[in-house]
């Protein structure tokens, strides 16, 4: 399979989406509240992909997600991911985040300071994170801002829905900055 392909799934969170490839998976989409918006989210990362029925790996992956939105403790670490499409300057980082275990946190400059880089590298981080194409196989929602803040997300809900992800996974509230025109996911 040479092109792009997804599909959208529901979870207790909302609509998901994923996409894949003939590699592995080249994008995912952190639940919305609408297949149209979880949709749209996923094209603008693989215009012109192609819905399809998922092969059985990729049904391992969905089914998976829908067991971690209703809270079961799941692990993304073996799910074949496509290097092509990522950043290859955010590898290293990618790597070491998708190692992080469930309710396992640490900060911008936590991956910065493991990678044997100095504090100035944390932006790098949280660039990554920003741009990180597969949510939840590498788990970027468990990268949180110094001092206790809960930092940028920018999947649906945003910081909300990254403070809601911390909560399913046991980890205590970090201080979430308000914003009142994001929603987060509804447990």
């Amino acid at each position: 399979m040479a092109r792009d392909v997804y599909q959208l799934f529901e979870t207790a969170a909302g609509v998901a989406a994923i996409g894949w490839n003939g590699v592995g998976v080249t994008s995912f989409r952190l639940p919305a509240p609408d297949a149209h918006e979880s949709e749209r989210s996923l094209l603008k990362r693989l215009p012109g992909a192609v819905r399809v029925a998922p092969p059985a790996e990729v049904r391992a992956v969905i089914a998976a997600a829908v067991r971690y939105f209703a809270g079961e403790r799941v692990d993304f670490v073996d799910v074949p991911v496509d290097p092509a499409v990522q950043d290859p300057a955010f590898a290293g980082i990618y790597r070491f985040v998708r190692a992080l275990g469930w309710g396992e946190t640490t900060t911008y400059g936590g991956v910065a300071a493991a990678l044997g880089r100095g504090p100035e590298y944390a932006r790098d981080v949280g660039q990554a994170m920003a741009r990180n194409p597969v949510p939840l196989i590498v788990p970027c929602h468990r990268v949180t801002a110094a001092g206790g803040r809960i930092g940028g997300f920018s999947a649906p809900g945003g910081s909300q829905s990254k403070a809601a992800m911390l909560e399913l996974e046991g980890v205590g509230s970090p201080a979430v900055a308000e914003a009142p025109a994001q929603r987060g996911f509804e447990f």
